[in-house]
């Protein structure tokens, strides 16, 4: 029977210990680092979920809206398509700089903590002199691990940033077809 119990996944309290744990090991730089990593994912759910349920609808009120108007040639419709395919494109490209923004910001958050990781390490080091390596592999881990996660959460925004990047132009050039000009 206990393996049975053994070979379930650990509870979520165990899971909060081991994050616990984790961040505790790489200083308070990385609830910073944490922070600015779930506000980055949270605008890109919120990206997807505008793109997925929001602007379809939007799309097609603008197409049917295209598609009743009897003047689709004159210089007055040009600009009434361009300012709509502008519209279009600024709410798809709405956060996109603040994703691109959080994401340029991980690497160098991570940074900061290896700085002062290694700050404290040296102070260790002067304070007791080289002999305690368990608390210098400490000091080691809290300026290792903050890079590490910063550059992970880096290659992975980077990677969201780039596909809702190119699902806004594909959408756009799909809306300027739809709107198209008559001859």
């Amino acid at each position: 029977m206990t393996e049975l119990i053994d070979d379930f996944p650990a509870l979520p309290i165990d899971g909060w210990q081991s994050l616990s744990s984790f961040m505790a090991q790489g200083g308070p730089v990385l609830w910073l680092l944490a922070a600015v990593a779930a506000l980055c994912w949270l605008l890109v759910v919120e990206r997807l979920l505008y793109m997925v349920g929001v602007y379809p609808a939007f799309r097609a009120g603008l197409a049917q809206r295209w598609q009743s108007r009897a003047d689709k040639s004159s210089w007055y419709a040009k600009a009434i398509r361009e300012g709509w395919l502008f519209d279009a494109r600024r709410q798809l490209n709405r956060n996109l700089r603040v994703i691109r923004g959080l994401v340029a910001v991980c690497p160098m958050i991570g940074l900061l903590g290896t700085v002062t990781g290694m700050i404290s390490v040296f102070d260790l080091m002067a304070a007791n002199g080289a002999g305690d390596a368990r608390a210098m592999a400490n000091g080691i881990s809290m300026a290792t691990l903050p890079t590490l996660a910063g550059m992970v959460i880096a290659l992975a925004g980077l990677f969201a940033h780039a596909r809702l990047q190119k699902l806004a132009e594909r959408q756009e050039l799909s809306l300027s077809r739809t709107l198209r000009l008559v001859s």
